[in-house]
């Protein structure tokens, strides 16, 4: 039997969604407004539950919020409501303890909902960074002048050397975060978590951010022209054909198919994912699955295709891209598409982190003619497409 996981040898991410978002002007709250297609809460919610080294996602509203949240990110369910405070260090507070409460966790990431467009880039480098510190922050450089304002007056321009750009997610060994917000004093607020760290008299380290971190707060952000230079549509098509031989296992995406003959291939020949694989790729141009997946390679012979789909996701994801739908079509005269296309809907979402309506599998024959028809070999087609931000 195998044992249940030690919450308390975890990462956790702690989302803070919790605000009014006064300053933006908005009819909602920031952080429910569509940003590349999705609420901006959502792209957080998936980048984090799609990380690999992401054990459990909490995420932080206000009192009244939760069935607005439940709503926003259906059919989403792995996370956990945790009602905020008056400011937003009463409510990571408020997150912190809910997650004691519940076993703990060895390291907490704390995002903002209100910095949708997360690489996994950044997570991966501050995980990395808590291997050697108890705390890790993403900075950039300020590359534009800057100056102290006396008013609406110039007073003097500051050295833009010593000044560095704090984003989040912000990274922390949880135990040291929860006891540095335990002794924060009563009343106060800061605007991020690395000041309270600091202030318990911890060291805190930081690692390369990435400009896909915009904060999304005045007006001005949410507005088209505001936004739509950063944004891109992303098409990627491809297509691929393996033979049926017997004595072989039927993969179609991700589903084993009982059939009299299965797909030939260096891999589990699951033609229809490879074909998804290499839409992915062509979304951002990074070639095709031979190119990350060689047929020479011995350690890819029989690797289930999954893994090639995981790998096309993440790229994606490191480039600030977010996947909008997918369409693929199977072309074979048999084994009949139907009775399985359900399962392969399934399937394909959750590797894909979509919802099963923007995921389409379609089959259609050759009506006899061609290799297909012949029932020499399955071919498929797929197209995808992403929103690509920065």
């Amino acid at each position: 039997m195998v044992a249940a996981p030690d919450p308390s040898q975890q990462t956790h991410a702690l989302i803070v969604a919790a605000g009014v978002g006064a300053r933006a002007g908005l009819g909602i709250p920031k952080q429910y407004e569509i940003i590349g297609g999705k609420p901006m809460v959502r792209h957080s919610v998936e980048r984090l539950s799609a990380h690999p080294d992401i054990d459990r996602i909490w995420i932080v509203v206000a009192a009244g919020q939760e069935e607005l949240l439940n709503q926003t990110l259906a059919p989403l369910s792995s996370y956990k409501i945790v009602i905020g405070g008056a400011t937003r260090q009463q409510s990571v507070y408020n997150g912190l303890r809910a997650i004691l409460q519940a076993g703990g966790a060895r390291n907490i990431l704390v995002h903002d909902a209100a910095r949708p467009f997360l690489p996994d880039s950044v997570i991966d480098r501050l995980l990395d960074g808590l291997e050697t510190a108890s705390a890790a922050i993403p900075v950039l450089p300020c590359v534009d002048t800057m100056v102290k304002l006396t008013g609406d007056r110039l007073d003097r321009t500051v050295d833009r050397e010593s000044l560095w750009r704090v984003q989040t997610p912000q990274a922390f060994d949880f135990r040291k975060l929860v006891a540095a917000h335990e002794n924060f004093a009563a009343g106060q607020d800061a605007s991020d978590d690395a000041q309270i760290f600091q202030a318990a008299g911890h060291a805190v380290s930081t690692v390369e951010g990435d400009e896909a971190l915009k904060k999304y707060t005045l007006p001005g952000d949410f507005a088209a022209e505001g936004t739509e230079y950063m944004r891109q549509t992303r098409t990627g098509m491809g297509y691929d054909v393996h033979r049926l031989a017997a004595g072989e296992d039927l993969w179609l995406g991700g589903v084993k198919i009982d059939h009299d003959k299965g797909l030939a291939g260096h891999s589990d020949a699951d033609v229809l994912l490879h074909a998804l694989t290499d839409a992915l790729l062509g979304t951002i141009a990074a070639g095709d699955i031979g190119d990350h997946f060689p047929p020479s390679d011995p350690q890819w012979r029989g690797a289930a295709s999954s893994r090639f789909v995981e790998h096309a996701v993440s790229l994606i994801g490191e480039k600030g891209g977010s996947i909008q739908n997918v369409d693929m079509t199977i072309i074979c005269e048999a084994p009949k598409i139907k009775p399985h296309r359900d399962a392969i809907r399934e399937n394909i979402a959750t590797l894909l982190n979509l919802g099963q309506d923007r995921v389409s599998v379609k089959a259609t024959t050759t009506e006899g003619l061609g290799f297909a028809g012949r029932k020499e070999g399955i071919a498929a087609q797929a197209i995808a497409t992403i929103i690509l931000e920065g």
